[in-house]
């Protein structure tokens, strides 16, 4: 029996040691300086917004652990000597492995900015950021939210909630248009706006400013713009959590450098989740993928390697979703902030501004490589299916009801997003009638 372990109780170490556990009887330890127990990460804004309790985001009762005999062991990971097969703890034990996960995570950016360490300035990853965020808003007047990206306006929106006044620093001239096309992140810019948060585009942070206390009283960005604040929410993206394993001789880039099967430059240790670095990305793929959904299914790749089944990593057409306020996003495939040069596209806006539908695809056979939604729901099996098949922006738009996920009694927008693309390409498609035998298969 072989002692595997792995570091870090997220999505992708969880999967992991679940996975393994199904077809391997060996011993699996995991180890987490976080939390006790595995819990969604992506529902802390709920907790601080009041929507759910902590134990509400735990998917698996206390006992699954025991029951399923993966051990759990609460500890920081100091050190790791490939040597000798053994983990360092900072309370000064040490634990001997045969095979070795990493599975860390990521942590909060900071760029070095004056200030950046001042009580009442956080980022928001962990619980205890959670946790911290709770203490550093207490009583305060206004937030500042550095950064343009998810979780700052998951952290916008959690402010709010408690009728706390947040102005947002967003460096870019529009929001996430490094993801988004123009028209896309226009609509959230004007979303966020009618919030009531105070949008500033364009504008950098320079220096954070300390009260007598040592606690943060105001930032200047570098125009010079002084704007008072009790808290400063940091949230500039996150980076690979691998700082411990620097000395180690486990091979790093900007994250632990693996292959397709997840494997390291040692043959016994392996790296899953948003600590991973693809040394060949895959496809369009990014070579760091820091989604829970990607962070699932490296777990599951890897629990069948670690118990002799060795499986690749292949998670196939890209996907994603987000929530900006009150308006849902999903991608699917490919769209880029700009169209290359051999695609043609397709954009659709509801008058109301609120609800928008973008298509992208191939100019010389109509493939469809990428699909934007906003306010409404499509269904993922669908476009994953159509991809698969090669279908056809022509064939999408026809089927397009069989794809809508919304609930019943929604408006429907396909005969004025069929209507609007005929107009302006001079074509003569007709929507077809929701088939439930065509779904079925969809969803088959």
């Amino acid at each position: 029996m072989q002692h595997i372990v792995i570091i870090g109780n997220g999505i992708a170490g969880i999967t992991t040691a679940r996975h393994l556990r199904k077809l391997s009887s060996d011993k699996i330890t995991v180890i987490s300086a976080e939390t006790d127990h595995f819990f969604s990460r992506t529902a802390l804004m709920y907790i601080f917004m009041g929507h759910m309790k902590y134990e509400h985001t735990k998917p698996y009762e206390d006992w699954f652990w025991e029951k399923n005999k993966i051990e759990l062991k609460r500890a920081y990971v100091k050190a790791v000597d490939v040597e000798s097969n053994r983990l360092a703890f900072q309370d000064g034990s040490t634990m001997t492995y045969d095979k070795l996960v990493i599975a860390t995570g990521s942590k909060p950016n900071k760029f070095g900015w004056p200030g950046q360490d001042l009580k009442g300035v956080q980022g928001l990853y962990s619980y205890q950021d959670l946790e911290l965020m709770e203490s550093n808003t207490k009583g305060i007047r206004r937030a500042v939210v550095v950064g343009g990206g998810l979780i700052g306006i998951e952290m916008a929106e959690m402010l709010l909630s408690r009728n706390i006044p947040v102005t947002f620093l967003v460096r870019e001239k529009s929001f996430w248009n490094n993801v988004l096309p123009a028209e896309e992140s226009a609509m959230i810019n004007r979303h966020i706006h009618e919030h009531g948060v105070d949008l500033r585009l364009n504008t950098e942070l320079d220096e954070i400013l300390a009260d007598d206390t040592g606690r943060v009283k105001a930032v200047r960005t570098k125009e010079g713009q002084l704007i008072d604040c009790q808290f400063v929410g940091l949230t500039a993206g996150v980076s690979p959590n691998v700082e411990f394993l620097k000395s180690s001789g486990i091979e790093l880039n900007r994250g632990v450098l693996v292959d397709e099967y997840l494997r390291t430059n040692m043959n016994n240790v392996f790296a899953a989740g948003d600590c991973a670095e693809f040394r060949k990305p895959i496809g369009e793929r990014k070579s760091i993928e820091q989604v829970w959904y990607t962070g699932r299914m490296m777990g599951e790749a890897l629990g069948r390697t670690l118990a002799g089944k060795p499986t690749a990593y292949k998670p196939g057409h890209w996907f994603n979703s987000a929530k900006f306020f009150d308006i849902e996003y999903q991608t699917y495939g490919w769209v880029w902030p700009e169209k290359k040069a051999d695609e043609s596209e397709f954009y659709w806006e509801h008058s109301k501004g609120k609800i928008c539908l973008r298509l992208r695809w191939k100019s010389s056979n109509g493939q469809l490589v990428g699909v934007n939604n906003f306010g409404f729901r499509l269904r993922h099996q669908a476009f994953d299916k159509w991809f698969k098949e090669e279908k056809t922006v022509h064939y999408v738009l026809e089927h397009l009801r069989d794809a809508n996920f919304d609930p019943e009694f929604y408006r429907q927008h396909e005969e004025e997003i069929i209507a609007r693309f005929n107009a302006e390409n001079g074509t003569q498609l007709k929507l077809r009638k929701k088939s439930w035998q065509r779904i079925l298969q969809l969803v088959s």
